[in-house]
């Protein structure tokens, strides 16, 4: 009886030992998991913040002391039709092409408007009546960088588009030469640079260029020169 309850213990301390040996096996394993993944998720960020200061330092992240900023829509237009880039995009890539400023885009973080003419006026009406503040998608560059800032739209009831007033309220144009523009389809400036000064009363505002939509689309050769001209007389 002593002898079976010796074998017994015996197997006993056996069956421990395997399992003490296998739980530490598995502990094992993925502590140097974690380890390798910490080492490569340092060596990663040593490589952005490494990229990320080059950046800095080329000035790449800002390549002009210029910036056009815009909002635009496409779909359906007045008098053009339906159009797959904006009358705004097509004379802000022209300003951009002709001072090497760099461009953004206003981009709607919930776009709602609708891509047909007529629905589009009624939203762009309803946000006018009840002054709306529509938000932007992300952030816009640092103004830091830059001293003059084009800026541009269409015209939405005599007016700028709301969601432009909601780019005038949340960043800080103070001390910035700001020069206007806008696409338009028979009301020309429609009083954006007196709007953008009020908006803006810190910056400077320089004289702005309005440009048919149907030119934008059609003609866009004289619109080019247009904005040669127009650039050549603010001094650029």
């Amino acid at each position: 009886m002593k002898k079976g309850f010796a074998l017994l213990l015996a197997a006993a301390l056996m069956l421990s030992g395997c399992g003490s040996s296998s739980a530490s096996t598995g502990a094992q394993a993925p502590a140097e998991t974690v380890q390798e993944t910490v080492k490569e998720e340092q060596t990663e960020a040593v490589s952005t913040e490494a990229v990320s200061a080059e950046s800095a330092e080329d000035g790449t992240e800002n390549s002009s002391d210029s910036l056009v900023l815009y909002f635009s829509r496409t779909g359906e237009q007045y008098v053009v039709g339906v159009i797959d880039k904006g009358n705004t995009a097509i004379v802000a890539e022209m300003i951009a092409e002709q001072t090497g400023a760099d461009l953004f885009e206003v981009l709607p973080a919930d776009d709602h408007y609708p891509m047909t003419y007529d629905a589009l006026t009624d939203v762009a009406k309803q946000e006018q009546n009840d002054n709306a503040r529509p938000a932007y998608s992300g952030e816009l560059p640092n103004l830091d960088g830059y001293s003059r800032i084009f800026i541009g739209a269409p015209v939405w009831w005599g007016d700028w588009p709301m969601i432009m007033y909601t780019v005038f309220e949340n960043n800080d144009f103070s001390g910035k030469t700001l020069i206007p523009f806008s696409t338009h389809e028979g009301s020309g400036l429609s009083g954006f640079d007196n709007k953008l000064q009020s908006a803006c009363p810190d910056a400077e505002v320089l004289k702005g260029l309005a440009v048919r939509g149907n030119d934008a689309q059609n003609d866009q050769e004289n619109v080019r020169k247009s904005v040669g001209s127009w650039l050549a007389e603010l001094g650029f």
